[in-house]
């Protein structure tokens, strides 16, 4: 009889422990700036197996993933990804915008204070952000016992994937030569990152974002949260949030082909290989879960473009600002046109109200004066672009994109390849922000826990990225999410 009971007992403990929900013991999320999806296979052949290899040959790669809004920048981005959002819900309008007629950047914030430095390099935070992200749902699903760290050289790259909830978010802060925080998060450095400053650092103002030497340090950073925050350690699912900035910095400099944009990606694989050892060994083959994708891609260099016949330029937005303020100024008497940013230009409202005129005859006669130019497919209106006649996919990305108070009065779409640089035979960088396939087309893979081996064409945004992570820890979806969860990748 005894032995029959402790039979049961233990019969009702197996049941009981199978009955859990199942979970990793951490979820990695690793952003590659300005990473266009064809460089999974542009550069496949030097890649080294354990790499970037790994994910694509042993993860699952959405290999139609587009951004479903415009612009296509890196804040936007980073926000999207762990949001699941788009810029009119977020509140992200670009990693720089207007409010009450002042120019605000993204993460800045004057209420809180440097930690580790005494610049304004560390004044950040993510109260602009109106949504919650994958970190801030994975908190409230357990009462905030998981731990949420961003790593970044850019602050609104680890600060916007990090979310509001974070324990920790660190960056980089190029005044200083090393990694630091703000108040937001804590008063003090830990004793590790100290630690870590004083080993790794460089000259106070050198730009290590334009240096391969951006890569490694940014991962030997993550690597070392990993093991002093013992993330993937405890009883709750952890989360780390890893963005590599020196791609998009040298995609800027030199573009999308050539020595520099070769040399990054390789280093990139090599860390990346490194990154995923360290997570074997600190955390377990296969008690993982990593994703991997971007926050937009690029276009060619359009002078590479004319090159080889293929229509492209570039759009002096600055010199677009001076007519069409000398336009205004004949006809109205003031120039209320502040600034162009991320294909949009931005009103002065107290010029405007002060002049006694009115702000929508403002803005329909510069409208009309843009629609002249050649290099402008669609000039709007973004208030009434619901009444514009222009392709669906197109409109769908200007509205998801626009969020009023943020963003500027008029938007414009250049034609493809015509993006906002200084028309020059000796320019040899890139941009971004654009609604073509160039900067929306993002790779998308997952890796690791309960993830079977596979891939799909099927039509995938970046704001599904979020509730297929959430649908796979069992968690709500961040709150401003409209996204759509991908079961496919699911191993049963």
């Amino acid at each position: 009889m005894k032995k029959i009971l402790i039979f049961v007992a233990g019969l009702c403990m197996s049941l009981a422990a199978s009955a859990q929900i199942q979970r990793p013991k951490l979820v990695v999320g690793l952003v590659v700036d300005q990473m266009r999806w064809d460089y999974l296979y542009y550069y496949y052949n030097e890649y080294g197996t354990d790499g970037l290899r790994r994910l694509v040959d042993n993860g699952f790669s959405f290999e139609n993933t587009h951004i479903n809004y415009a612009p296509t920048v890196t804040a936007i981005g980073h926000s999207s990804v762990y949001t699941g959002s788009v810029p009119a819900i977020t509140g992200i309008a670009g990693n720089y915008f207007f409010q009450d007629d002042k120019n605000v950047y993204c993460c800045e914030d004057p209420n809180v204070k440097s930690v580790g430095s005494d610049s304004k390099e560390g004044q950040m935070s993510p109260h602009r952000l109106l949504a919650s992200t994958i970190g801030d749902e994975l908190q409230i699903s357990n009462d905030f016992r998981s731990k949420v760290i961003g790593v970044a050289l850019k602050d609104r790259a680890s600060i916007l994937p990090a979310g509001h909830a974070a324990d920790a978010a660190y960056w980089w802060d190029t005044s200083a030569g090393h990694f630091v925080t703000s108040t937001f998060y804590t008063d003090h450095l830990p004793q590790w990152v100290i630690d870590f400053n004083e080993k790794n650092h460089t000259a106070p103002n050198f730009n290590i974002k334009t240096s391969t030497q951006g890569v490694t340090m940014t991962f030997k950073m993550a690597e070392a949260a990993l093991k002093n925050e013992n993330l993937g350690k405890g009883k709750e699912t952890d989360m780390l949030a890893v963005s590599i900035s020196s791609t998009d910095a040298i995609g800027h400099v030199y573009s999308t082909r050539g020595k520099e944009n070769h040399d990054v990606y390789m280093q990139l694989d090599k860390d990346l290989a490194h990154f995923l050892k360290t997570l074997d060994e600190q955390v377990g083959k296969g008690n993982y879960l990593l994703f991997l994708t971007a926050d937009h891609g690029a276009a060619h260099n359009y002078n590479y473009m004319k090159e080889h016949r293929i229509p492209a330029g570039g759009w002096d937005y600055r010199q677009s600002v001076k007519d069409l303020n000398g336009y205004l100024q004949g006809k109205f008497g003031i120039a209320p046109v502040m600034a162009e940013d991320d294909y949009q230009f931005f009103l002065n409202d107290s010029l405007i109200a002060t002049s006694g005129l009115k702000k929508q005859q403002i803005i329909d006669e510069s409208v009309e004066y843009l629609k002249k130019d050649p290099r402008y497919l669609y000039v709007f209106d973004e208030e009434r672009i619901s009444e514009v006649t222009m392709p669906q996919w197109i409109k769908e990305r200007m509205i998801n994109g626009y969020f009023r108070g943020r963003s500027g009065e008029i938007g414009v779409v250049t034609r493809p390849q015509v993006f906002g640089a200084k028309d020059s035979p000796t320019y040899k960088g890139t941009q971004h922000g654009q609604p073509f396939p160039y900067d929306t087309h993002i790779p998308f893979l997952l890796y690791g826990w309960n993830v079977k081996h596979g891939a799909t064409t099927q039509e995938t945004y970046i704001v599904d990225i979020a509730p297929t992570v959430c649908a796979m820890l069992h968690i709500q979806m961040p709150n401003g999410c409209i996204g759509t969860a991908r079961n496919m990748a699911l191993g049963n």
